[in-house]
C-alpha cells in the first residue's frame, strides 16, 4: 500500500468517526437538559430518512454486481468510490438519528417535557413525501423498460439508486434550513449543540480529501462526477457549518446569565412563529 492509498483509509476512518460522534452530542446534550427545547423535530425526523437513503445507495453500491457493473458501463470501466466506512458510518447515523427523533415524537419515555418544536414542518413533510414519490416513479419507469435494453444508454436499476442518492442530497440542502430559521427567530442557539457542527465541518473536509485522492489513484475524476452526493454532502454541510458557526460565536454569543433567561424565555412562546409552514 502506498503513501496516497493509506493516507486515503485514514482519513476514511477518521472521518467516519469524526461524523459519527458528531450525531451524540445533541442527544447528550437534550438529556443533560431534560428538554428538546431550542431545537426542532425537523432535523432529526429528515436525516433519519436521509441516512436511510444513503445506507441504501452505499450498500448497493458497494456489494451489488449488477448496480457495479452498469455503474462501470457509464464511467469508463471505473468501480465506484464507495468504501465500506461509508456502510458503517451511514448505518450508524441512521440508527442515532432514529433515536434523536424520539426524542421529540415521544419525550415521555426520556423524561422529557413536551416542548415547542416537537411536530414536523410542512415544507420537511413536503420533501419526506415528494421524495418517496419520486423514487418510485423512477422504479416504475425502470421496470417498463425492455429487459434487452442497454444499461448504459436506457433506463436501468442504476438510476433508481441515483435517484435514491439525489433524495439524500436535496435532505442535506434543506435540512438544517428549519433550525437555521429557529435560532435566527430566538437570537439564540441555546439547546443546539455546538460540537456536532465542529466535528461534521472535520468529517467534511475528509470526505472531500478522501475523495479527491482516491479519484487521483484512478487516474480518472468519474470518481467525483460520478459519485456527486459524497461530493456534494462535504461541499453543502460544511456551508451550513459556517453559518451555525457564526450564529453559535459571533451572532448570538451567550454573554451572561441575563441572555441566558431571556433566550429561556423565548424558547417557551411556542412555536408556531418559529416554524418553515
Amino acid at each position: 500500500m502506498g503513501f496516497l492509498e493509506f493516507l486515503s483509509a485514514v482519513f476514511g476512518w477518521i472521518y467516519t468517526l469524526s461524523w459519527s460522534l458528531s450525531f451524540y452530542s445533541q442527544p447528550m446534550l437534550n438529556i443533560r437538559r431534560k428538554s428538546s427545547s431550542g431545537t426542532t423535530v425537523d432535523f432529526p425526523f429528515i436525516n433519519t430518512i436521509g441516512f436511510l437513503a444513503y445506507l441504501i445507495y452505499n450498500t448497493v453500491f458497494y456489494s451489488s454486481p449488477v448496480i457495479r457493473h452498469q455503474y462501470a458501463l457509464r464511467n469508463n470501466g471505473h468501480t465506484p468510490t464507495v468504501a465500506f466506512n461509508d456502510i458503517v458510518f451511514a448505518a450508524h447515523a441512521f440508527i442515532v438519528c432514529a433515536v434523536l427523533t424520539t426524542q421529540y415524537f415521544m419525550p415521555s419515555i426520556w423524561g422529557f417535557d413536551r416542548a415547542p418544536g416537537t411536530r414536523p414542518s410542512r415544507l420537511i413533510l413536503g420533501v419526506a413525501s415528494g421524495s418517496l414519490v419520486a423514487v418510485v416513479i423512477i422504479i416504475l419507469v425502470v421496470l417498463s423498460t425492455p429487459p434487452d435494453a442497454d444499461p448504459k444508454t436506457a433506463w436501468a436499476w442504476l438510476d433508481v439508486i441515483y435517484t435514491i442518492s439525489y433524495v439524500k442530497l436535496l435532505i442535506t440542502l434543506v435540512k438544517y434550513a428549519p433550525q437555521l430559521v429557529f435560532n435566527f427567530r430566538n437570537r439564540s442557539t441555546k439547546g443546539w449543540s455546538i460540537w456536532q457542527i465542529l466535528l461534521d465541518f472535520l468529517g467534511g473536509v475528509l470526505s472531500i480529501a478522501q475523495l479527491v485522492i482516491d479519484s487521483y489513484l484512478q487516474g480518472d475524476w468519474s470518481g467525483i462526477t460520478g459519485n456527486p452526493v459524497k461530493f456534494a454532502l462535504g461541499n453543502v454541510s460544511m456551508l451550513y457549518d459556517l453559518v451555525f458557526m457564526t450564529q453559535h460565536y459571533v451572532l448570538y454569543r451567550d454573554d451572561g446569565s441575563a441572555k441566558d433567561g431571556e433566550a429561556d424565555s423565548l424558547l417557551e412562546r411556542g412555536e408556531d412563529r418559529r416554524r418553515l409552514d
